[in-house]
């Protein structure tokens, strides 16, 4: 795939073959990618978590808040729940400003995701202190994000956005429809 048809592919997923998770050494490559990824200042003050377990995994869940899953599209049932999940954390020891560091980094790792035939969604809603008691993640450590990945069990289509109405919506079929602003839409001549 070329770039364009990874990002075209790469959209928001929220349900998953649950049975099908990553592997440590996917996880590795999709860090790899995040690893090589510009970084402010080249100060490089991201680590990354990943959780394949079950158990584990159902203890990340917990944190999430319901709007961390896109209005009129609830968290996922049992058997559709990410397979994996990836924390991206910034390092304090290092910075406090993490600027875009970690959307750089999710971004990649997203794209690396569908190259590999994976599904995410970058997640911000949650209860970072609950989340960070649950793994045990030291306090310098800071949780920027989370990201669930798996085998996405839904399909999810770009169109165009009409009258900018941008909201995401989903068909009869099940399919969901992600609404883009057209190009003369967004690129300005001043």
């Amino acid at each position: 795939m070329n770039l364009k048809e990874l990002a075209t592919k790469n959209r928001s997923h929220y349900q998953f073959q649950e049975s099908e998770p990553l592997t440590p050494e996917q996880f590795e490559r999709l860090v790899e990618l995040a690893r090589l990824s510009a970084s402010a200042a080249n100060l490089q003050p991201l680590k990354f978590m990943f959780s394949h377990d079950p158990g584990r995994n159902g203890a990340i869940l917990t944190c999430l808040r319901g709007e961390s899953f896109i209005q009129g599209f609830p968290a996922p049932p049992q058997g559709r729940q990410p397979a994996a999940y990836v924390i991206i954390l910034g390092d304090t020891s290092i910075t406090n400003n993490f600027w875009c560091n970690h959307g750089i980094a999710a971004q990649s790792i997203l794209l690396g995701a569908v190259e590999m035939g994976f599904g995410g969604c970058i997640l911000t809603d949650l209860d970072r202190q609950a989340l960070a008691r649950s793994l045990k993640i030291p306090g310098h450590l800071q949780i920027l994000l989370v990201i669930a990945l798996g085998v996405p069990r839904e399909r999810v289509v770009i169109t165009d956005a009409v009258n900018g109405e941008t909201r995401c919506w989903q068909d009869i079929n099940k399919v969901r429809h992600v609404p883009k602003r057209s190009l003369n839409d967004i690129i300005l001549d001043l």
